[in-house]
């Protein structure tokens, strides 16, 4: 990988990151200086996200000169289900989301393996270049991952507190930057020529 795309790389992964937690905070905010209750104060944070989407879209843009298919494709699904949440002031519409957003993924990517194909490799764009082999096995791990993600997502939002699903989302980034560090060691193994690669994070959005 070439110095411009890792500084591309680590540039969205910090505002990613600074997205997640700046909707945290407005939750914390609203929650607990303005003694909301969960539901209102997620539906609050949610103008955060919306706002947070819309500077991760820019900012990827202007650093990779284009939009990325992975960032898009869970930033769009961040920008229509938090508009959705406001506009019918329902902030289950902004859990749900995490959990069909994960679960489509899962499908695509798991489907793809009976036919040879791996959509993963247009998803990360041009973030790793690996042998065919290497991706098949990506696609494999990225898409139990999502699969994982979706199934947890939706026994924590039906059964749990907003204060527990909103640490379990905080939680859930730690959780992606760790896999996908993990998986730096299975693309060195297929990596072509001497391409370093970095970590890339199964959560690129919020």
């Amino acid at each position: 990988m070439t110095e411009t795309p890792k500084k591309a790389s680590n540039i969205r992964q910090a505002v990613d990151f600074g997205a997640l937690v700046t909707f945290m905070a407005a939750y914390a905010v609203n929650r607990f200086a303005r003694g909301l209750d969960g539901q209102e104060a997620l539906v609050q944070a949610t103008w955060v996200l919306v706002g947070a989407s819309l500077i991760a879209l820019i900012v990827g843009y202007v650093v990779e000169r284009r939009l990325a298919p992975l960032p898009l494709l869970t930033g769009g699904f961040a920008l229509i289900f938090g508009v959705l949440t406001i506009v019918f002031h329902d902030p289950n519409l902004l859990k749900i989301k995490l959990s069909i957003q994960n679960g489509l993924l899962a499908v695509v990517l798991l489907g793809s393996l009976p036919l040879n194909r791996y959509p993963f490799k247009y998803l990360l764009g041009e973030a790793i270049r690996i042998t065919d082999a290497g991706w098949r096995g990506l696609t494999l791990r990225y898409g139990l991952y999502f699969a994982a993600v979706c199934i947890v997502n939706e026994i924590v939002w039906r059964t749990q507190s907003d204060d527990t699903w909103v640490a379990f989302r905080g939680g859930l980034w730690i959780a992606s930057a760790v896999f996908g560090v993990w998986q730096v060691f299975f693309i060195m193994k297929h990596l072509i020529k001497d391409d370093e690669p970095a970590p890339v994070s199964p959560d690129t959005g919020l």
